[in-house]
């Protein structure tokens, strides 16, 4: 029965959306999920994998075709992976290298009393006892090296309680061959417990396969150091961060020669997504937020010579590139999204600039419907900068009739806010739905000058709370938003915006959604995993009362000191297994709004981490958004 009135719920949501030719949930959640698997070897196709769910059958299925570079028929593959190189497979053809988990550490019960083999007890002696969505174990995952068939592996990491690829993100990329195939290079965090909790030291390590030694190739680097990759003439470059313990500090290429350090970007306004070398080694190209958009740049190698490093931007235009699949001569395979377009590949003619769509997994439904308009605004901020919003209009936008207008606050809180396809925060579905969008680039976001992007960090109840409201405040001038009916919604820092937004609004909103929000910044910082996010943009623990910064963060900008305030409906969304916001985050802001009669629900996901990931999760997350915003503002 339950299950029943589930699909009749969906359908009966969904169907009211198809007669008007708009997208609709459903549509949405099975739209081909796009993602490049490379280039074939012989330069002349792309390889890229779509993934499909259907609500009919309850399956996700997973197909690979192919297409020329150049533009043409897409067909399936049966054998992608044998058309693609295998870069774990070291240049000379000899050797492998693979990563697995290795038990290293005792953690259960049973490992200390064999004879209570029962017990699920866990017994830990430091921090880092969880990360993300799992508990530790005590099994790390280790680089092996093996022949080229997988046989006689041996662990490079023996009984180093360390993690290669890094947790919980980590992959191929975190361990490389050299090109003359004597040594690896991988990237880990050497610290165990409390110390890696508060640290962000990920180092790059070379394996020398001769001596069997190991040596740090950015020691002394206290931030991130990661993604070696080599150029086609044996020149190693990686990414890096200056600050231990600062996630978002300005990233940098860094080009390591003999010992020698030469940072590229060092002098460019800006930070660096992802990068890859030009197939002539002599240039690296990298993506990276420009103005609200995701685009494209080039930066010389100088090699030897003391000639500065020119950064170029190399694309423009409203969209996100979302990652650079390869080179090919004079064109880049690209994968790209705006907010109307979930993914697809492209290539760019990297002279010209000339733009060819080469997949076409989702034109069918993008051609069936009515899309939204897309507006840039920029608006004065309270301190005379520029800020740039983002304004989203219904499909059939009518400028006489009046909207319910939602302000969308962006998660991070350093994370760009661009021309992105999100499955959950979809601009597109809630346009679609009849709301106007609002989104912001407000203080805090890469994409408008380092100091933009750092500014956040210690003031988040400061000028960022200012640029939300001087946003919707300016857009509510407008005759078809209708400020009877405005709505605040957003998850990570944009829950804890939101929550901090419903105790100072002064009667704005008139609906609130926060999920996966920072509710109490005590309880936050007594329980998140990674200590160093907390220490760095709150400015320390709570209970330092000489530190002014702190103790700012913990009482003027900490959202359950302004709960008393709170007057407007609110829904609270919090998944069981988020630890990086944990889920008494979510249950105490529930509680306080019950507790003082507030219209308020919760919505609660056992097995959901910071995101939403299961299929029919996300299509209950999404009804229950527009049930909500449809009894709250409609």
């Amino acid at each position: 029965m339950k299950k029943l009135f589930f699909i009749l719920s969906a359908i009966t949501l969904s169907t009211a959306v198809d007669a008007q030719n708009v997208m609709n949930t459903k549509t949405m959640l099975e739209l081909g999920k796009v993602g490049a698997m490379g280039i074939t070897k012989d330069g002349k196709s792309v390889i890229y994998n779509v993934k499909k769910y259907s609500f009919a059958d309850g399956k996700a299925n997973n197909t690979q075709y192919i297409v020329p570079v150049t533009g043409g028929e897409a067909k399936v593959i049966e054998n992608a992976n044998a058309q693609l190189s295998n870069s774990r497979i070291s240049p000379d053809g000899k050797l492998m290298i693979s990563s697995k988990d290795v038990k290293v550490k005792n953690i259960f019960g049973k490992d200390y009393y064999p004879d209570l083999n029962k017990s699920d007890v866990m017994i830990y002696e430091s921090l880092n006892y969880r990360h993300w969505d799992t508990w530790e174990d005590g099994e790390f995952g280790h680089v092996f090296i093996s022949n080229a068939d997988g046989s006689n592996p041996v662990d490079i990491m023996p009984n180093e309680a360390y993690d290669c690829p890094q947790k919980p993100f980590g992959g191929d990329e975190d361990f490389i061959w050299s090109p003359d195939s004597k040594s690896v290079l991988y990237v880990t965090k050497k610290k165990y417990g409390t110390a890696y909790a508060i640290s962000t030291n990920t180092d790059i390590y070379q394996y020398d396969i001769a001596t069997k030694t190991t040596k740090n190739l950015t020691e002394g680097m206290m931030g991130y150091d990661i993604k070696p990759a080599y150029s086609s003439t044996g020149v190693l470059a990686f990414l890096s961060m200056k600050t231990d313990g600062y996630e978002s500090d300005k990233n940098d290429i860094i080009i390591y020669n003999n010992g020698t350090m030469t940072n590229l970007t060092k002098d460019w306004d800006g930070t660096v997504d992802d990068f890859r070398w030009s197939n002539d080694g002599k240039s690296l190209y990298f993506t990276a937020a420009s103005d609200g958009t995701v685009q494209i740049f080039n930066v010389d190698y100088p090699g030897a010579t003391k000639k500065l490093p020119v950064v170029k931007q190399i694309t423009k235009g409203d969209f996100d590139v979302r990652s650079m699949v390869g080179q090919v001569g004079n064109t880049m395979i690209i994968e790209r999204t705006d907010m109307n377009h979930a993914a697809e590949i492209y290539s760019i003619d990297l002279k010209t600039n000339a733009v060819k769509q080469l997949s076409h997994v989702n034109d069918a439904v993008y051609n069936s419907i009515k899309l939204s308009k897309i507006e840039r605004r920029y608006l004065t901020a309270a301190d005379g900068q520029k800020l740039l919003v983002w304004v989203i209009y219904p499909p059939d936008f009518d400028p006489t009739k009046k909207y319910p207008t939602l302000l969308y606050c962006q998660g991070g809180p350093q994370s760009p806010l661009t021309q992105f396809y999100s499955f959950r925060w979809n601009f597109q579905l809630m346009a679609a739905n009849g709301y106007i969008v609002v989104a912001p680039n407000r203080r805090g976001m890469p994409g408008h000058g380092v100091k933009w992007n750092e500014q956040i960090s210690r003031d988040y109840g400061g000028l960022n709370m200012k640029d939300y409201l001087i946003s919707i405040d300016e857009l509510s001038k407008e005759p078809f938003v209708d400020k009877n009916r405005l709505g605040c919604v957003g998850a990570s820092y944009g829950g804890y915006s939101v929550y901090f937004l419903a105790g100072i609004h002064e009667k704005r909103f008139k609906s609130f959604i926060a999920h996966d929000g920072i509710f109490d910044w005590r309880s936050m910082y007594g329980t998140t995993e990674e200590v160093f996010f907390v220490n760095q943009d709150l400015g320390g623990a709570y209970w330092d009362k000489e530190n002014v910064s702190a103790q700012k963060s913990y009482n003027e900008f900490n959202p359950v000191n302004y709960v008393k305030k709170w007057d407007t409906p609110i829904m609270i969304i919090q998944g069981e297994k988020d630890f990086r916001v944990p889920v008494e985050q979510g249950l105490g802001a529930f509680q306080a709004a019950q507790l003082q009669g507030i219209k308020s629900k919760l919505l609660y996901f056992p097995n959901e981490n910071h995101w939403i990931l299961k299929d029919h999760d996300a299509m209950v997350w999404q009804n229950e958004f527009f049930k909500w915003l449809g009894e709250t503002l409609k």
